[in-house]
């Protein structure tokens, strides 16, 4: 679509927006299932089904602007998707995981709000009253869901957190145990050395006393 004008341009970003959100839908089912947290999983659930309703608002918006939905593909979602089905492939299922996903969504939320926010200042411009407060109730829960998932991340980053410093304390165990038994080997390599040592001094000492006795005879 060529965009001339304010209008197109309005149209354009609305487009985008719609094909974000369905990307979104697609994106968000196989994200939960790899989510640990039970509260990150609930969180996702509920703004899964939110989205569904978003995507019925613009359907409305389409209707009173009398354009169609579809034709464009919003490459800047498809991005940040792509990005977070990578984390799932090398990261594994734990803490440090969901970390990552929340990370991932609050890209997302930050993508839409700022989207939403352009279409919404553009709709009052435009003097489209229904289309903004439709545009508007959007926002608004799209900011309402990225301060709940700062709000779990401050258990999920603690636990991630958590898990790292067991695993760095059980790889100091080891290395700890190594160098004792290093340690442990070398004594006995020692001890072992000294004994043979004391035995040749033995020896020659016995060695030179009958020598003494052969010549004093």
């Amino acid at each position: 679509m060529s965009v001339g004008t304010a209008e197109e341009l309005f149209v354009d970003e609305l487009k985008d927006i719609y094909s974000a959100e369905k990307q979104a839908v697609k994106a968000y089912p196989r994200l939960t299932k790899a989510v640990q947290s039970e509260e990150l999983k609930q969180a996702m659930q509920e703004h899964l089904e939110q989205t569904k309703g978003q995507i019925e608002r613009l359907d409305r918006i389409f209707e009173i602007l009398e354009k169609r939905s579809s034709g464009k593909t919003c490459e800047g979602m498809k991005g940040l998707i792509e990005e977070a089905q990578t984390q799932l492939e090398e990261i594994e299922k734990g803490p440090v995981l969901d970390c990552a996903i929340i990370g991932a969504l609050q890209r997302v939320e930050h993508y839409e709000i700022a989207a939403y926010g352009t279409v919404a200042t553009l709709a009052e411009a435009m003097g489209q009253e229904e289309v903004k407060e439709l545009l508007g109730e959007t926002l608004e829960e799209e900011k309402e869901t990225d301060e709940r998932l700062t709000q779990v991340a401050q258990q999920v980053n603690s636990e991630a957190l958590s898990e790292g410093g067991e695993e760095e304390e059980g790889s100091e165990d080891e290395d700890e145990n190594e160098s004792g038994g290093n340690g442990s080997r070398r004594g006995a390599g020692s001890r072992s050395t000294a004994k043979k040592s004391s035995s040749s001094r033995s020896g020659s000492s016995r060695s030179g006393s009958s020598r003494a006795k052969k010549s004093s005879r």
